[in-house]
């Protein structure tokens, strides 16, 4: 039987062909649609440059963690300094992704699930952390904010504020723009303090409640022997009780000064999974509230002064002839990585996401390789629907919280 699309990031990509006994599942072959983007093979006929805004285009979910990735790759192979409040710019905006990330997530898996609610309540936050994207970047989704040697530029004095529409009184909109009066690290101060008591309104609907219980747990078990392996990384992996985390095994940026835990899983099912990212984003949170006091007190440069990496400023660029030339040179050319192979993995959301260049001295990645995590994680959904029934299906589909702009890449 064709089964699916279901789930929301699918959108009309995923088509499972089910066998099945009655209402037990047999075998599920999932098959990926006509999504695939070529970005590895596009890469090669782009400067390192242009194929950034690519990064934002395969986990359509995670966007500046598979910038963060694509640009650590290219430092290793530069051997160029990230100034650090640059880092902790990267290490804050990482972790606003994971909440935008398990945000979609959590909403998506309860719809498929039955439960509307959840979903209203957590496009609710993820509107505000949208917004910070947009005013970091300019752009809600795919914002090209991380650059080889930093960050495009730093974080705005100022934050965006709703106009006055015919639809509002002044009073609304004095309460829309109320935590709008400041900074941007203003307001991300405010959802930091914020945010806890709306993860407990998605608990208060969810952890406790007998339906979503009776439909996750025991349902898509995986033992930590097999999700070792069948290559799972992420949420995925910790929760079948494996506390693997690359933010503590393999520190990188700023995340060897920040505090936070690990959240793991016992029983490796369904609910396990739930739990682990429910406690992700309090974990998040935290080191987003670290990270903005650290922002506060210490500012500097935010990109490399190597002007062959990044580009001069904009004042220097025109006043400076030398200067004109660099940012020329740049942006037509391109920068030059020395020969080699760098390989550079983040946590990302939904796993280890990993980026592996071999540069042959040109101005474009002579191969480019994804190690997308959603793909060993779609790889396994025939193992962990086998003997369980159709709506099961519909619940492993949104544990695995895959989005089929990385598998297919």
């Amino acid at each position: 039987m064709n089964f699916g699309p279901q789930h929301p990031a699918a959108h009309g990509v995923l088509r499972l062909v089910l066998e099945l006994d009655g209402e037990v599942v047999e075998r599920a072959d999932p098959h990926i649609g006509l999504l695939h983007r070529a970005t590895e093979k596009l890469a090669e006929h782009k400067t390192y440059l242009q194929s950034l805004p690519y990064m934002d285009r395969l986990d359509y979910v995670s966007m500046m963690c598979n910038e963060h990735a694509y640009c650590m790759a290219i430092e290793r192979l530069l051997g160029i300094e990230v100034p650090v409040r640059a880092q902790y710019i990267r290490v804050m905006f990482d972790e606003i992704t994971r909440i935008l990330n398990h945000l979609l997530w959590l909403g998506a898996h309860s719809l498929d699930v039955g439960g509307m609610t959840t979903f209203l309540y957590c496009f609710r936050e993820r509107e505000d952390l949208m917004d910070v994207y947009e005013a970091v970047s300019g752009a809600r989704m795919h914002a090209a904010y991380l650059r080889p040697g930093g960050v495009y530029r730093d974080l705005p004095d100022t934050m965006p504020q709703y106009a006055a529409q015919h639809t509002r009184n002044a009073r609304g909109m004095a309460a829309l723009n109320a935590n709008r009066q400041g900074s941007l690290l203003d307001f991300i101060a405010d959802f930091t303090r914020r945010f806890p008591a709306c993860v407990d309104d998605y608990e208060t609907l969810l952890t406790e409640n007998r339906i979503w219980k009776q439909r996750t747990v025991g349902i898509g078990v995986v033992t930590p022997e097999r999700a070792a392996a069948l290559g799972f990384t992420g949420p995925m992996l910790r929760g079948s009780g494996v506390p693997w985390d690359l933010r503590k095994k393999q520190p990188y940026e700023v995340y060897d000064r920040m505090e936070f835990d690990i959240p793991v899983g016992t029983n490796g099912d369904c609910y396990d999974r739930y739990l682990v990212r429910v406690e992700e984003m309090r974990q998040s949170n935290r080191i987003i509230a670290q990270c903005v006091d650290w922002l506060r007190a210490n500012p500097g440069p935010v990109i490399t002064d190597n002007h062959k990496v990044a580009p001069p400023s904009r004042e220097a660029m025109k006043t400076n002839m030398e200067e004109l030339i660099h940012h020329f040179k740049l942006f037509t050319e391109g920068i030059h990585v020395p020969p080699g192979e760098a390989y550079a993995a983040v946590e990302h959301p939904k796993g280890e996401f990993g980026v592996y260049i071999v540069s042959d001295g040109a101005n474009k990645p002579y191969r480019l390789k994804l190690r997308a995590p959603g793909f060993a994680h779609l790889a396994a959904l025939d193992e962990m629907s086998r003997g369980h029934m159709i709506a099961d299906v519909v619940a492993i589909i949104g544990t695995q919280d895959i989005v089929f702009g990385e598998i297919d890449r």
